[in-house]
């Protein structure tokens, strides 16, 4: 028996390590998404060569540089672009896969459809066109769910603060049915009242179809 129970205990123990390894990953490929390399499209004509976009421009990039290093890459407008100026760019590069940039640096799609506190598929592309990465610049991340649908926190706290006794404020929130119970016991008699603005002051209480406030 005691045989058994460690058997069993290594199995599971494989199992879980597995599964992180994988989930691992698989977080890994949708984030970098750099087996496909992505085909450059200048919209530029007849420009300043060292105001060209990363779309116009070709760069010496080194992959084995180091993580956060700050280079200067040699760069050249793609075949078939006509440039003003000197056609040998310098561009000033941080050595990181365009998904591993700051997330000021890249603007990804929303999603006002998921369920609160989940995470969704989100597409994302670096915002300014001149900033040069590794990789390419449209990418996929896992990001948290959090949406807007109209509800202000101040309007709430304010509803809660001078008719929380009448349900106002929950029914403000879509809470119906709190709001009907709140309503008929006048508020649980200043008790429901004072704990509702509590709730909101601190942002706990929130919507009902789970969007965060504006």
């Amino acid at each position: 028996m005691p045989f058994i129970g460690h058997y069993l205990t290594l199995i599971i123990t494989i199992y879980i390590t597995l599964s992180l390894v994988s989930l691992t990953k698989t977080q890994q490929t949708i984030d970098s998404k750099d087996s496909k390399p992505e085909k450059k499209v200048c919209d530029q004509l007849n420009s300043n060569c060292h105001e060209l976009n990363d779309n116009c421009i070709e760069c010496k990039v080194n992959y084995s540089c180091v993580y956060g290093q700050q280079l200067d890459l040699n760069c050249r407008p793609i075949e078939g672009i006509a440039c003003i100026g000197e056609t040998n760019i310098t561009r000033r590069h941080l050595c990181a896969f365009c998904y591993q940039l700051p997330q000021h640096l890249y603007n990804c799609s929303p999603n006002s459809s998921c369920d609160y506190n989940s995470r969704y598929k989100a597409r994302c592309e670096v915002n300014d066109p001149k900033i040069v990465c590794l990789g390419n610049r449209v990418f996929h991340k896992y990001k948290d769910c959090h949406f807007v649908s109209g509800y202000k926190w101040s309007t709430a706290l304010l509803l809660s603060i001078t008719l929380g006794g009448f349900g106002i404020d929950r029914f403000y929130l879509g809470l119906w049915q709190e709001g009907v119970g709140k309503l008929f016991s006048f508020g649980g008699l200043g008790v429901w009242t004072l704990i509702d603005v509590i709730l909101i002051a601190t942002g706990y209480l929130k919507p009902s179809d789970g969007s965060v406030y504006i």
